[in-house]
């Protein structure tokens, strides 16, 4: 597992500390899956408080801010793609959007319940629009890493920044650092990502998140599109710090995201999984646990096990490896056979040097 150096600044969300040294942030990202439906998003937002998940996220676009409506190939999708295919963007994200009239609403009840609330900003009138509504952080998606000025604006709100890495070479990831720093803000998270819709696990390469730590200097998470938790969990003992799903009621109910989202139950699984995980990790040494020292006292060790009188020979009949411990080591014992008992010693006593 990758460690934080001493020198990465802490980051802090709200009310809560986001490192390696704190429980995985666990953000449930909702995306599309409301499905057109305001009424849905909140139960969303509910499902995930359930869930136990740390924070709710949104995407502030609108098809205008994100892209034009030009029906060209630059502007679909692959007929081949997974789930989207042949669609122009302009209409899968005038389908997919979140009205920004339901953003305060949706972030209300998401602070009611106890969970942090933000989004991720497309454009400069999103950052605008979401400082109006006193967000905790920004997100940064995976296709906008290359835009640096949109970086330096969210940046340059002093809140913390999660930078998303999907398709980026460590050159753009240095990039999107530097220019989030350059505004003075060194709240920084960069989640590992991959851009694939579900994405394969063998595509994950979680063996780079120590990578990012080291190169970087800041916290690391998961932005994860695979099916399950699987590979969340196991980003926690890469030095995952952060955790992002997309997440949806039903993945049957609909919704543009939900073929790879998590339903209510699986999100709960997430949320304590990694926590195990992170709880496991523990220290790196090899030793005795302190949960271990009663198990310490029955380890084996030489013990006479049958009544003895002074001067009869130490045998494997009256002395022999057992639990519990406190007699001389197993491997002592063809040291000790054939010499002679110097006292008497009942069945139940150790071996010690002065018995022989």
């Amino acid at each position: 597992m990758s460690d934080e150096s001493s020198t990465t600044p802490r980051v802090r969300i709200g009310d809560r500390e986001v490192g390696v040294h704190a429980e995985p942030y666990i953000i449930a990202e909702m995306s599309g899956n409301h499905d057109g439906s305001l009424d849905k998003a909140l139960d969303i937002v509910r499902a995930a408080a359930e869930s136990g998940a740390h924070a709710v996220k949104l995407q502030t676009y609108t098809a205008d801010t994100i892209t034009i409506d030009v029906d060209s190939p630059d502007f679909r999708l692959s007929d081949d793609h997974e789930l989207w295919g042949g669609r122009s963007l302009y209409d899968l994200y005038e389908e997919a959007h979140t009205p920004w009239e339901w953003h305060e609403p949706i972030f209300g009840l998401a602070r009611e319940l106890g969970m942090h609330a933000f989004s991720s900003p497309f454009d400069p009138t999103a950052v605008s629009f979401l400082e109006n509504l006193d967000v905790p952080a920004y997100k940064i998606a995976s296709s906008e890493i290359v835009d640096l000025p949109l970086i330096r604006l969210a940046a340059g709100t002093g809140k913390p920044v999660i930078i998303s890495t999907g398709m980026a070479s460590m050159g753009e990831i240095a990039a999107a650092v530097e220019a989030a720093r350059s505004t003075g803000n060194d709240q920084i998270i960069v989640l590992s990502a991959t851009t694939s819709y579900p994405a394969d696990p063998r595509q994950s390469n979680l063996r780079g998140l120590p990578l990012l730590s080291g190169a970087f200097q800041v916290p690391v998470g998961l932005s994860d599109h695979t099916m399950g938790i699987g590979a969340a969990v196991a980003a926690v003992a890469f030095g995952a710090s952060v955790v992002e799903k997309h997440v949806t009621i039903s993945r049957e109910g609909g919704g543009v995201d939900s073929a790879f989202s998590l339903e209510p139950q699986e999100l709960a699984l997430l949320v304590s999984e990694t926590r195990t995980a992170w709880q496991a990790l523990g220290e790196a040494k090899i030793a005795a646990r302190e949960s271990e020292q009663e198990g310490l006292r029955f380890r084996r060790s030489l013990f006479v096990v049958e009544d003895v009188k002074a001067g009869d020979p130490v045998t494997s009949a009256n002395v022999r490896s057992i639990r519990p411990a406190g007699g001389l080591a197993p491997d002592l014992f063809g040291l000790v056979e054939g010499r002679t008992f110097r006292t008497d010693a009942a069945k139940g006593t150790p071996l010690s040097w002065d018995l022989v």
